[in-house]
């Protein structure tokens, strides 16, 4: 499932949007810029609600630093503030969007999902990738044409690969992503169920390409 982070301070606004996105994502819910800067610093999330009028640190000031450190994650600013100098200072420090309050929340939920589709993060088609072949919506998996069998986690792990082609992810952060911060197991698992992708898809270029970093992670190369 898709990760938002959603940094609003407002709770019932906060609330009304985490009950509205419940069944398209997974919202994580922060109420200030510095929880937002240390959430949104973890890489697991594939989009980020950003509220200005914050308090810790306004909504400009974590924008401003999550880009400096090299935090790509796509980010929609939702705010009262409406003037034109206000949205090109957010686009300049590397906002993907901007939404107005008050807004409609299907309104939210189409620019969210314009702006996941943007980046590769939201597709209705399948994802190739050499001579492997994902359809996200079935869960169903084809190496050159045949049927193979990924199951629960470790359809969700090398979907979550192709998705970040070219990027070292580091162990916690794959944990923290498939398994979740609450989860009750061990970060070992993620060497677990990379081992159990390698045997399953033995002899593809998914494999040949998926490299081990080590005491840091995997990064999955691009394929030649």
């Amino acid at each position: 499932m898709i990760k938002i982070l959603l940094v609003e301070d407002d709770l019932s606004l906060s609330n009304s949007v985490f009950d509205f996105l419940e069944d398209f994502a997974d919202v994580m819910q922060v109420f200030d810029g510095d929880e937002g800067l240390y959430e949104a610093e973890s890489g697991v999330y594939d989009l980020i609600l950003l509220d200005l009028m914050l308090p810790e640190k306004d909504g400009f000031q974590v924008l401003k630093e999550l880009r400096e450190k090299g935090v790509m994650t796509p980010v929609i600013i939702m705010t009262a503030k409406e003037s034109l100098d206000d949205k090109g200072h957010g686009f300049k420090l590397g906002a993907d969007d901007y939404i107005t309050k008050p807004f409609y929340l299907e309104e939210l939920k189409m620019r969210i999902q314009a702006l996941l589709k943007r980046y590769g993060k939201l597709s209705e088609n399948s994802l190739q990738y050499g001579d492997l072949e994902i359809n996200p919506q079935t869960n169903r998996v084809l190496v050159q044409g045949k049927d193979v069998e990924l199951l629960g986690k470790e359809f969700d792990l090398v979907v979550y690969f192709l998705q970040n082609q070219n990027v070292i992810l580091p162990k916690s952060q794959i944990f923290d992503r498939i398994w979740g911060f609450d989860s009750d197991t061990t970060i070992s698992v993620v060497e677990v169920y990379v081992s159990k992708v390698r045997k399953k898809l033995k002899g593809t270029d998914f494999v040949a390409n998926l490299q081990t970093l080590r005491s840091v992670g995997y990064i999955l190369k691009h394929v030649d």
